[in-house]
Protein backbone atom coordinates (compact mmCIF):
# COMPACT_ATOMS: atom_id res chain seq x y z
CA UNK A 1 0.00 0.00 0.00
CA UNK A 2 1.50 3.35 -1.38
CA UNK A 3 1.53 6.14 1.52
CA UNK A 4 0.68 9.30 -0.06
CA UNK A 5 3.24 11.45 1.88
CA UNK A 6 6.70 10.99 0.25
CA UNK A 7 10.08 11.68 1.78
CA UNK A 8 13.77 11.11 0.66
CA UNK A 9 16.63 12.66 -0.94
CA UNK A 10 16.78 14.16 -4.12
CA UNK A 11 18.60 12.83 -7.09
CA UNK A 12 19.23 15.30 -9.79
CA UNK A 13 18.79 15.07 -13.41
CA UNK A 14 18.59 16.72 -16.43
CA UNK A 15 16.00 16.92 -19.22
CA UNK A 16 15.76 14.65 -22.01
CA UNK A 17 16.33 11.17 -19.75
CA UNK A 18 15.50 8.50 -22.03
CA UNK A 19 15.07 4.87 -21.04
CA UNK A 20 18.19 3.26 -22.61
CA UNK A 21 20.05 5.26 -19.68
CA UNK A 22 17.43 4.22 -16.49
CA UNK A 23 18.23 0.63 -17.90
CA UNK A 24 20.24 0.03 -20.34
CA UNK A 25 19.17 -2.76 -23.07
CA UNK A 26 21.55 -5.07 -22.31
CA UNK A 27 19.90 -5.85 -19.25
CA UNK A 28 16.41 -6.54 -20.99
CA UNK A 29 16.87 -9.78 -20.92
CA UNK A 30 15.73 -11.11 -17.64
CA UNK A 31 12.80 -10.36 -15.21
CA UNK A 32 15.00 -10.62 -12.34
CA UNK A 33 14.07 -6.99 -10.87
CA UNK A 34 17.05 -7.37 -8.80
CA UNK A 35 19.02 -7.07 -12.15
CA UNK A 36 17.09 -4.27 -12.92
CA UNK A 37 17.48 -2.30 -9.65
CA UNK A 38 21.45 -3.41 -9.57
CA UNK A 39 21.81 -1.32 -12.95
CA UNK A 40 19.08 1.36 -12.58
CA UNK A 41 20.54 4.92 -14.17
CA UNK A 42 23.66 3.05 -14.86
CA UNK A 43 24.04 4.72 -18.14
CA UNK A 44 23.77 8.18 -16.64
CA UNK A 45 25.03 7.67 -13.23
CA UNK A 46 27.09 3.75 -13.23
CA UNK A 47 27.12 3.92 -9.13
CA UNK A 48 23.26 5.17 -8.51
CA UNK A 49 21.97 1.78 -7.53
CA UNK A 50 24.60 2.06 -4.90
CA UNK A 51 23.85 5.27 -3.71
CA UNK A 52 20.28 5.65 -3.80
CA UNK A 53 18.34 4.60 -0.47
CA UNK A 54 14.59 3.41 -0.26
CA UNK A 55 12.20 6.59 -0.78
CA UNK A 56 14.82 8.45 -1.90
CA UNK A 57 13.30 10.81 -4.84
CA UNK A 58 14.49 11.81 -8.46
CA UNK A 59 14.13 15.12 -9.11
CA UNK A 60 14.26 16.13 -13.13
CA UNK A 61 13.94 18.49 -15.98
CA UNK A 62 11.65 17.93 -18.98
CA UNK A 63 10.70 14.74 -20.99
CA UNK A 64 12.08 12.30 -18.34
CA UNK A 65 11.73 8.37 -19.51
CA UNK A 66 11.54 9.61 -23.34
CA UNK A 67 12.77 7.13 -25.97
CA UNK A 68 11.28 3.20 -26.22
CA UNK A 69 8.12 1.71 -24.39
CA UNK A 70 10.37 -0.69 -22.06
CA UNK A 71 8.15 -0.98 -18.88
CA UNK A 72 11.62 -1.80 -17.24
CA UNK A 73 12.61 1.26 -16.99
CA UNK A 74 10.30 2.07 -14.58
CA UNK A 75 10.13 -1.37 -12.79
CA UNK A 76 14.07 -0.44 -12.41
CA UNK A 77 13.38 2.66 -10.74
CA UNK A 78 11.05 1.14 -8.44
CA UNK A 79 13.24 -1.70 -7.43
CA UNK A 80 16.12 0.42 -6.92
CA UNK A 81 13.89 2.19 -3.73
CA UNK A 82 12.89 5.19 -5.73
CA UNK A 83 9.91 6.42 -3.95
CA UNK A 84 9.01 9.09 -6.45
CA UNK A 85 10.09 10.53 -9.60
CA UNK A 86 9.19 14.59 -9.62
CA UNK A 87 9.61 16.06 -13.31
CA UNK A 88 8.74 18.95 -15.20
CA UNK A 89 7.10 16.83 -18.29
CA UNK A 90 7.36 13.28 -19.01
CA UNK A 91 7.64 11.02 -22.07
CA UNK A 92 3.90 9.21 -22.24
CA UNK A 93 4.39 5.96 -22.38
CA UNK A 94 6.70 6.43 -19.07
CA UNK A 95 4.07 8.08 -17.69
CA UNK A 96 1.75 5.34 -17.98
CA UNK A 97 3.93 2.53 -17.02
CA UNK A 98 5.08 3.97 -13.78
CA UNK A 99 1.72 4.74 -13.09
CA UNK A 100 0.99 0.83 -13.56
CA UNK A 101 4.00 -0.83 -12.48
CA UNK A 102 3.00 1.55 -8.91
CA UNK A 103 6.01 4.03 -9.22
CA UNK A 104 4.40 7.15 -7.85
CA UNK A 105 4.78 10.43 -9.92
CA UNK A 106 4.42 14.03 -10.27
CA UNK A 107 4.79 16.60 -12.85
CA UNK A 108 6.26 20.08 -11.15
CA UNK A 109 8.96 22.69 -11.32
CA UNK A 110 10.96 21.98 -8.92
CA UNK A 111 14.12 24.25 -7.39
CA UNK A 112 16.47 21.73 -5.36
CA UNK A 113 19.80 20.55 -5.04
CA UNK A 114 20.95 16.83 -4.87
CA UNK A 115 20.69 15.62 -1.24
CA UNK A 116 17.79 18.39 -0.44
CA UNK A 117 15.34 16.69 1.67
CA UNK A 118 12.36 16.68 -0.47
CA UNK A 119 8.71 16.19 0.75
CA UNK A 120 5.56 14.73 -1.89
CA UNK A 121 1.85 14.84 -1.04
CA UNK A 122 0.52 12.88 -3.91
CA UNK A 123 -3.21 13.93 -2.91
CA UNK A 124 -2.71 17.92 -3.06
CA UNK A 125 0.35 17.51 -6.00
CA UNK A 126 2.48 19.74 -3.39
CA UNK A 127 6.14 18.71 -3.43
CA UNK A 128 7.82 20.58 -0.53
CA UNK A 129 12.03 21.40 -0.34
CA UNK A 130 13.45 23.49 2.63
CA UNK A 131 9.96 25.04 3.51
CA UNK A 132 9.84 25.89 0.04
CA UNK A 133 6.58 25.02 -1.38
CA UNK A 134 6.13 23.63 -5.29
CA UNK A 135 2.67 23.25 -6.83
CA UNK A 136 2.57 19.97 -9.40
CA UNK A 137 -0.10 18.30 -11.25
CA UNK A 138 -2.23 16.51 -8.72
CA UNK A 139 -3.24 13.08 -10.30
CA UNK A 140 -6.66 12.11 -11.56
CA UNK A 141 -8.42 10.41 -8.63
CA UNK A 142 -8.54 6.97 -10.74
CA UNK A 143 -4.62 6.70 -10.96
CA UNK A 144 -3.74 7.57 -6.89
CA UNK A 145 -6.16 4.57 -6.30
CA UNK A 146 -4.01 2.94 -9.02
CA UNK A 147 -1.14 3.70 -7.21
CA UNK A 148 -1.90 3.12 -3.62
CA UNK A 149 -2.84 -0.31 -4.78
CA UNK A 150 0.64 -1.14 -5.93
CA UNK A 151 -0.18 -0.42 -9.75
CA UNK A 152 -2.46 -1.74 -12.76
CA UNK A 153 -1.96 -5.84 -12.09
CA UNK A 154 -2.60 -5.34 -8.01
CA UNK A 155 -5.13 -2.96 -8.55
CA UNK A 156 -6.90 -5.68 -10.89
CA UNK A 157 -6.56 -8.44 -8.40
CA UNK A 158 -8.01 -6.71 -5.30
CA UNK A 159 -11.05 -5.85 -6.95
CA UNK A 160 -11.12 -9.77 -8.61
CA UNK A 161 -10.64 -10.95 -4.59
CA UNK A 162 -14.01 -8.65 -3.86
CA UNK A 163 -16.29 -9.66 -6.48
Amino acid sequence: MLDNMIKGKAWIFGSDIDTDVIIPGKYLRTKDMQVFADHAMEGIDPDFSKKVQKGDIIVADDNFGCGSSREQAALALKYAGVGCVVARSFGRIFFRNAINVGLPLMEADVDCNEGDEVEIDLTQGIVTVNGKVFQGNKLPDFLLEMLQAGGLVAQHKAKKNIQ
